[in-house]
């Protein structure tokens, strides 16, 4: 596993000056922040067992691992530190984590789709999150739908039977996200969707879930 190197800025208290600076370096330096305070007044075991996580113990002490694209991300306790990740983890993934971490309460999986229009709130959010998730993909897509197999499979994709080509995503133990892109033709022009399982709302709010659909989309758009 790669370490991943976060230089303990979002977890230290410093001077107003400091926090500026972290501020002006991170512009979710704050939300990070909020979000560990929040994670550090829950109890660690029961976390664990709300999000599917494994409790373990680190050079540094407790520590959290779970699934994350399928492959072992762990998270210090309670420091919220990522030791180890076999992917980068950018600042919006490392906030979604910790939301879906202090929001988790064990809920099974509902084995049925929604769209992010039909999710609580989403209404509210779908011309922004059309625009970040479902427009680049598109864009990289909609020609060669086929494309799509070999960048999700770098994220250990699993096909599904969805318009031209259609994957699964198991991001977190807990938070199941499916990619479907439909090619134009003369009647129809390219499409793009994202499905969530039901359950998603016992998981992350749903400002969490337009991030991690653009964070999704950015990644099979990198994939080569």
């Amino acid at each position: 596993m790669a370490r991943v190197a976060w230089g303990g800025s979002c977890f230290e208290v410093g001077s107003v000056t400091d926090r500026v600076q972290r501020q002006v370096r991170n512009p979710l330096g704050p939300a990070l922040d909020k979000a560990l305070r929040e994670l550090r007044s829950l109890d660690l075991y029961q976390v664990a067992a709300r999000a599917g996580a494994t409790v373990v113990q680190a050079e540094q002490g407790p520590a959290l691992a779970l699934p994350y694209y399928g492959r072992e991300l762990v998270l210090a306790w309670p420091s919220g530190e990522v030791l180890a990740a076999a992917r980068p983890l950018f600042p919006a993934a490392h906030l979604v984590l910790l939301h879906y971490l202090i929001s988790a309460d064990g809920t099974p999986l509902a084995d049925r789709w929604l769209s992010f229009r039909e999710l609580p709130d989403g209404r509210v959010y779908d011309a922004a999150f059309r625009k970040r998730a479902c427009l680049p993909l598109v864009a990289r897509f909609g020609v060669r739908p086929e494309a799509l197999e070999a960048a999700a499979q770098a994220l250990g994709g699993q096909r599904l039977t969805f318009g031209d080509s259609s994957f699964m995503f198991q991001v977190l133990p807990r938070v199941r996200a499916a990619v479907v892109v439909y090619a134009g033709d003369d009647e129809f022009p390219a499409d793009a969707n994202m499905l969530f399982d039901a359950s998603l709302r016992h998981y992350l709010p749903i400002e969490d879930v337009a991030v991690l659909g653009g964070l999704l989309a950015a990644e099979l758009v990198r994939a080569k």
